[in-house]
């Protein structure tokens, strides 16, 4: 498998140089199925676009390449690079995201038990002192240590859809909406 800390310096520069912040780095499949995800985001939006990401991708792609014909292996064997914007539902992997995303749902699953629960739910509070804060539907107010979280996202709800504006509306009007007509059996 991969070295993710060891990927995370390798890719990080690259993202920074083109004004990118990268919020998660993922080795996902095993064999040949393999893919190398890389999530990042144009801090002043959240997010980035489809030119934006291709930039990245082949950034990241030029550098690796460069680093393991240096005679570093920084993955062994084929794998497929992703290179992606966080996406509506976005992963929460650094302590700034549960701050910038206090008020929204979001669900978490932690590596070990904390005040008894593995699994969280509800509205996030925030993060202090490298801790996440939620009020969570069932055990109310935890704080959970940033190194006990094993995932965490973003749950799609109408707020968090309202909260979050697309990029880019242009098209928009170019989309044709249907309404299926329901046959009713007599």
């Amino acid at each position: 498998m991969a070295d993710i800390a060891r990927l995370i310096e390798v890719i990080e520069p690259e993202a920074a140089a083109l004004g990118f912040e990268l919020v998660r780095v993922k080795m996902t499949g095993s064999g040949d199925e393999r893919t190398l995800q890389i999530m990042a985001e144009e801090p002043a939006t959240g997010q980035l676009v489809v030119e934006q990401c291709m930039e990245l991708s082949r950034r990241i792609s030029d550098t690796i390449d460069t680093v393991e014909e240096d005679g570093e292996e920084l993955v062994a064997g084929a794998y497929h690079l992703e290179v992606s914007s966080p996406g509506i539902d976005r992963p929460l992997t650094r302590a700034k995201d549960f701050v910038n995303w206090a008020g929204h749902e979001a669900k978490i699953a932690l590596s070990e038990k904390v005040d008894g629960h593995r699994k969280l739910r509800g509205a996030l509070i925030g993060a202090e002192d490298d801790a996440a804060i939620i009020e969570d539907t069932k055990a109310g107010r935890v704080t959970v240590p940033l190194n006990m979280i094993h995932s965490a996202q973003l749950v799609l709800t109408d707020k968090l859809i309202a909260a979050t504006r697309p990029l880019d509306m242009s098209g928009v009007e170019d989309i044709d909406e249907t309404l299926e007509e329901e046959e009713v059996n007599d």
